[in-house]
């Protein structure tokens, strides 16, 4: 079913450009053989969905309704059961794994709820691993990610490790990472849900603003309603349907 946001530009007004685009997606989790009372899981089918550039959408829903597979999907971290995502003229579908790989370093900034930084290394080379993965020179991609961190906030922990860092400076460290290497788009799912409430909103706060200030176009899965009526869109996944809430 197509998401209810089919709605035509004003007179005068630019045309939206899409940047991420899925038709007629359909997720089926195959039951395990020989698993007793367990049948296929069917998390949505023939779902549409459109993502405009510079646009901030928030996908809201039960748990297990499919957010973080449908976050997935969009980022080539998993494959429909039938159905295309484009990302412009790009088929996911079509992706190696390797090519999934590239587009993920490059085009998409993911962020998680856990922010799988490698504790071995200091928030500076965290941060700067995409662009090392891309093959740029250490010393440029140092710089690119002390830029990055001063960007939110953490140009005096450069040189602390994970552990070394609170909840919340994790989670910055994880976006900086997720926006060095300038992507067109920023996936996040659940970014807020292991912080605490104070520290959620400064997290919340810090997305919104590199959102406008870097023309992002973001796209979060969210458990918390408040946010998620603070972004431009707000859509709820349900009974495997994407149904816009009014604002």
């Amino acid at each position: 079913m197509r998401e209810a946001e089919r709605l035509q530009p004003l007179p005068g007004a630019p045309e939206r450009k899409p940047v991420l685009r899925a038709e007629g997606l359909t997720k089926i989790y195959a039951s395990i053989p020989g698993a007793a009372g367990r049948g296929d899981l069917e998390l949505f089918r023939g779902l549409d969905l459109t993502i405009y550039s510079g646009e901030m959408v928030a996908i809201v829903g039960e748990s297990g309704a499919g957010k973080s597979t449908l976050l997935h999907l969009l980022a080539a971290l998993d494959k429909p059961t039938a159905g295309e995502v484009w990302c412009g003229t790009k088929r996911l579908s079509t992706f190696t794994s390797a090519q999934a790989a590239d587009f993920r370093n490059r085009d998409v900034g993911y962020v998680w709820q856990f922010h799988y930084l490698l504790p071995e290394f200091t928030a500076l080379e965290n941060v700067a691993m995409p662009l090392l993965a891309q093959g740029i020179k250490r010393p440029s991609a140092l710089e690119q990610a002390r830029t990055w961190l001063s960007e939110v906030g953490l140009a005096e922990r450069a040189e602390h490790r994970s552990g070394e860092l609170s909840g919340g400076e994790q989670q910055r460290v994880s976006l900086a990472r997720a926006l060095v290497t300038s992507p067109k788009i920023l996936l996040a799912d659940e970014p807020t849900g292991d912080l605490d409430g104070k520290t959620a909103e400064a997290v919340f706060s810090l997305i919104q603003r590199l959102h406008s200030a870097h023309g992002l176009t973001s796209v979060l899965v969210t458990h918390s309603l408040e946010f998620a009526a603070r972004c431009g869109r707000l859509l709820r996944l349900r009974g495997g349907n994407l149904i816009e809430n009014d604002q």
